[in-house]
């Protein structure tokens, strides 16, 4: 099905894209999207996602009507990754961008500078209702010297601890995604209106799938005998509140941030004071911290995936399966009949 012509003029890019130009042809750079080859043909919108769980919820909403990239490749950390000039170049010449603020500034910065007028913010229609202080754990200091990095305003160590920080993880609940689904939908029936029962009805099937699965979420963890659930990465508070359970993260939202020794102290007296048989390290970052904290209390360690990103691996090859075996592993963890 032929699309309406809807290319715009290529906005201008910052140096380091335009130096980066002309080696492309030469050389090429390294990234994940491609600046200009998505939806060259003019027969898909060229849609770009900032990392996986949302590139794969536009892949089930646009269907074969878009070509969607990811601007994270697969087995890089998202919260850290640092955009190339590609990368930068995609996002100004796609048709949407899809993204999801604060998880990565990176991200933010090239959508405010390239893409604001077709962006879209999947952190309104997902809800992002979870927040927690920013000094939870010892991460004050971490989360002071990240705002300052990126351009925020300096705050005195009182005034930055009051702060509230948004957990932006909503994928974990599949009918927070669902509900971003169907707003991708609307957004894509915007761009390319000819297509919009497409896109809704690509809404309403992913929208059965993940009902589905948030029934075998509700099943599966329904009768366990832990409802604590200690991570290594504050990564799961989206799971926690939809499946009645309580997450403690041993370190903050940023999953390679190092937990100062009162946040392991915390840690260890909450496994020993719940009987926490079972601490859930990630794919993607050290063990080290969920292994220091099972070490000191006799606990087992066990992966939990938090689905930022496919690796080699990763027990599944989509959204669906990896959640299925989050699902599985948690069963098993948290002592589930």
């Amino acid at each position: 099905m032929q699309l309406p012509s809807r290319r715009r003029p290529a906005r201008p890019l910052p140096a380091l894209s335009l130096a980066c130009a002309g080696a492309v042809a030469l050389a090429g750079c390294s990234g994940t999207a491609d600046a200009g080859a998505a939806g060259a043909d003019g027969d898909q919108l060229a849609v770009v996602a900032a990392f996986y769980p949302l590139a794969w919820l536009s892949e089930q909403v646009a269907g074969d009507l878009a070509d969607v990239t990811s601007l994270t490749p697969d087995g890089a950390e998202p919260h850290e990754y640092e955009l190339t000039p590609r990368d930068v170049a995609a996002t100004a010449e796609a048709d949407v961008v899809v993204f999801l603020p604060t998880l990565q500034p990176a991200v933010d910065a090239a959508v405010e500078q390239q893409a604001a007028e077709h962006a879209f913010d999947a952190g309104e229609p997902a809800d992002l209702s979870l927040t927690f202080e920013a000094h939870d754990h010892g991460h004050a200091e971490d989360e002071e010297d990240a705002e300052k990095e990126h351009g925020g305003e300096e705050h005195g160590d009182e005034e930055h601890a009051d702060e509230e920080v948004t957990d932006p993880h909503f994928w974990h609940d599949p009918m927070r995604m669902a509900a971003v689904g169907e707003a991708l939908a609307e957004h894509l029936a915007t761009v390319d209106e000819a297509n919009a029962e497409q896109y809704a009805a690509n809404a309403a099937v992913l929208r059965g799938e993940l009902e589905e699965l948030d029934g075998e979420f509700r099943a599966g963890l329904a009768d366990c005998a832990s409802r604590e659930l200690v991570t290594s990465h504050t990564a799961f508070g989206y799971l926690a509140d939809a499946y009645d359970l309580e997450q403690f993260g041993i370190s903050g939202l940023a999953p390679d941030e190092e937990p100062a020794t009162e946040a392991l102290t915390e840690a260890t007296g909450f496994v020993r004071e719940h009987d926490v048989r079972t601490i859930y390290f990630e794919t993607l970052v050290s063990p080290a911290v969920a292994e220091t904290v099972a070490r000191e209390t006799g606990a087992e360690t066990r992966q939990l995936d938090p689905i930022e990103g496919l690796t080699d691996q990763s027990a599944g090859g989509d959204y669906l399966e990896l959640m299925r075996a989050n699902l599985a592993g948690l069963q098993a963890g948290q002592q589930c009949s």
